[in-house]
């Protein structure tokens, strides 16, 4: 129930509690970074040359790792909200923009950037009632023809004056005070005009008398009177706002409603589940076919055999039973570090969907979910070093060290070394997610200081422990492989292996990939834990499937094919980001696909140690099974 508790309370988003406001009680707005759809470089607001906030009010909320990790972080702002206080035309600020604001802030509106306030953790947005649509966060400015605003050719303008709306909901039988449920804005655009004759910068802007909107006469968009912002030139704008509160029926919890309503249905997710089940269902009559029927008619005759003449006669999979289990020939070390980095990634990604399905995560703090991954698979660090230790002395390996050392440094050095690659074309960007030198080094001290020494406690108990039992020793002349056909190279096998995981997650992967790259809000996490169960199932199955067709053309070298057959699983998921990357994105510049290839790399790595550990160990269960009912003298 627990589970599924997501599906059935759909427009509720975990992780948050309602807060309670009294009447004319102060409420602060944040500010996000500034981003736009079209690029993966997103700049901090208060350093694009807005009105700069005093000292007291450009602090940062404090940010989890994970917030600090994706960059930029959520500051205070100017914007004062009292409940119930209605405000009209309020001078924020006189900032004079320089021509190289001038110019970095046409370059934002003609990318297409928005900023994004927050109040009450609930993100603005632009909403039309008579087109039944919102998005979140406004536009710096916009440009025009001149047919638009009645001059000459194309010009850009810049939003200077912002009405908020927060809606509010009352219910004095539940609770005291009012909740928010709403935040909206109207941007304008409003070249303001005042009756003050000294010059602006010595003129206390709170005490300006504008002509172009008071109290009783509110702002609009007059084309005639737009804000221009000529390049070349050094602009002097007049920031100011309006906010209304407004009562509305909606009730807390259903708050989100309006920012889920471009998001998929349920139905949809039920489909991705019906999807892989039928991938499941597929798999598993041909499991039981295999393990029911041709197995064990076969174990039975061979168990009968009398001489030796008839064992010789025998072919297929119990021709190699005094090979199947030699050690790996090529990279056996390797091997078994693949394997330990998908079981600590497995650990923790079962543990990640459990607390979220728990209610543990909030799915629009991305933030937060990120820092869960990390403490949670460094934690596992144990597991890495134990499962690799384990399978490097199946393996026969003795160098417990090296093989320690390596499987805490291969995957996590990956990482560091793609992450500190792109964090220096972002500083180069000053963007807002270019990572600050001291989480660099809160998470260089994570991976030393925690990760690390957990991978030698766990590689201790792993080489202490007995070495993993087989049923059958291997000879110590190997058995000569027969030809193999085409079908059976080991590259078609590996590349087939991968197909049917994949396919059992590719819809739910559509709304994820969603998720990170077009601002959706995923939340159906209990169809995600499903998905992934089902997910490995299939790995196992679809292992266990090839291994036996390999076993049976009488090829013993299943080691490296189990693994890497469901681990190509990860390919194929890099392929889908490229195209999810031509068809449904509209990036522009070097840096913004720099920043999607790289976080799709590491993704796409982690997904294939995942899923080709499940893989290895599947076949390893099966191979010992099916070996250990042979009667072999």
């Amino acid at each position: 129930k627990l589970i599924l508790l997501p599906l059935v309370a759909a427009n509720y988003i975990p992780g948050y509690s309602p807060t309670t406001y009294s009447s004319n009680e102060e409420i602060n707005a944040y500010v996000d970074v500034v981003s736009s759809p079209f690029t993966q470089v997103p700049y901090s607001y208060h350093k694009l040359g807005f009105c700069q906030a005093p000292e007291t009010f450009v602090k940062k909320r404090s940010a989890s790792l994970g917030s600090k990790l994706q960059g930029g972080g959520i500051t205070l702002t100017h914007y004062t909200f009292e409940t119930k206080n209605i405000e009209s035309c309020q001078n924020l600020c006189y900032k004079t923009l320089k021509k190289e604001e001038v110019y970095k802030i046409r370059n934002l509106i003609a990318q297409g950037y928005r900023a994004h306030f927050l109040i009450d953790s609930l993100p603005v947005i632009m909403r039309s009632l008579e087109f039944d649509y919102a998005v979140r966060g406004f536009p710096l400015g916009f440009k025009a023809e001149g047919e638009v605003w009645g001059g000459s050719g194309e010009e850009y303008f810049l939003y200077n004056h912002l009405r908020f709306v927060v809606r509010y909901h009352e219910d004095p039988s539940s609770f005291t005070g009012l909740r928010i449920v709403g935040f909206e804005v109207v941007p304008f655009s409003i070249n303001h005009q005042h009756d003050e004759s000294p010059s602006l910068p010595t003129v206390p802007v709170t005490s300006l008398k504008l002509k172009t909107c008071t109290s009783l006469n509110p702002a609009i968009n007059d084309p005639s009177n737009f804000m221009k912002i000529p390049r070349g030139e050094d602009v002097g704008v007049i920031f100011t706002y309006d906010i209304d509160w407004v009562e509305d029926e909606t009730t807390w919890a259903n708050r989100w409603d309006i920012y889920l309503r471009n998001n998929p249905d349920d139905e949809i997710h039920i489909f991705a589940i019906v999807n892989s089940l039928m991938i499941i269902l597929f798999l598993s009559g041909i499991v039981a076919m295999i393990l029911l029927r041709t197995l064990h008619k076969e174990i039975a005759e061979y168990n009968e055999l009398n001489t030796l003449e008839e064992a010789q006669e025998e072919s297929g999979w119990k021709l190699v039973h005094a090979d199947v289990f030699r050690p790996p020939r090529t990279l056996p070390m390797a091997l078994s570090i693949f394997i330990g980095t998908g079981s600590q990634i497995g650990i923790a990604l079962a543990m990640t969907l459990t607390l979220a399905c728990l209610g543990f995560v909030t799915p629009t703090d991305k933030g937060q979910a990120l820092t869960m991954v990390i403490l949670l698979y460094v934690f596992s660090g144990s597991i890495a070093g134990y499962w690799s230790a384990r399978c490097y002395k199946l393996f026969g390996g003795k160098d417990w060290k090296t093989n320690t050392i390596a499987t805490a440094t291969f995957f996590p050095g990956c990482l560091v070394a793609l992450f500190l690659v792109l964090n220096v074309g972002l500083q180069t960007k000053k963007a807002a997610t270019a990572v600050s030198f001291t989480t660099i080094l809160a998470v260089f001290l994570l991976w030393v200081g925690v990760s690390t020494p957990l991978m030698f406690v766990g590689s201790y108990f792993g080489f202490r422990k007995e070495a993993i039992s087989v049923p059958l020793k291997a000879n110590h002349i190997a058995r000569i492989i027969p030809e193999q056909s085409a079908v059976m190279h080991p590259v078609v096998i590996i590349l087939v292996g991968g197909i049917l995981p994949f396919g059992s997650v590719c819809i739910e992967l559509f709304f994820i990939m969603s998720s990170l790259w077009l601002s959706q809000i995923y939340y159906v996490f209990g169809f995600l834990f499903i998905v992934v169960l089902i997910l490995t199932l299939t790995c196992a199955e679809m292992s266990i499937v090839l291994t036996y067709f390999q076993l049976t053309n009488e090829d013993y070298r299943w080691w490296w094919r189990s693994f890497l057959g469901c681990a190509s699983s990860g390919f194929y998921l890099f392929l889908y980001s490229i195209w999810y990357y031509k068809t449904k994105l509209d990036y522009q510049g070097f840096l913004s696909g720099a920043v999607y290839f790289t976080y799709n790399i590491i993704i796409s790595m982690a997904f294939g140690f995942f899923t080709g550990a499940i893989g290895f160990f599947s076949s390893l269960i099966f191979t010992k099974k099916i070996y250990a009912a042979l009667k072999v003298d």
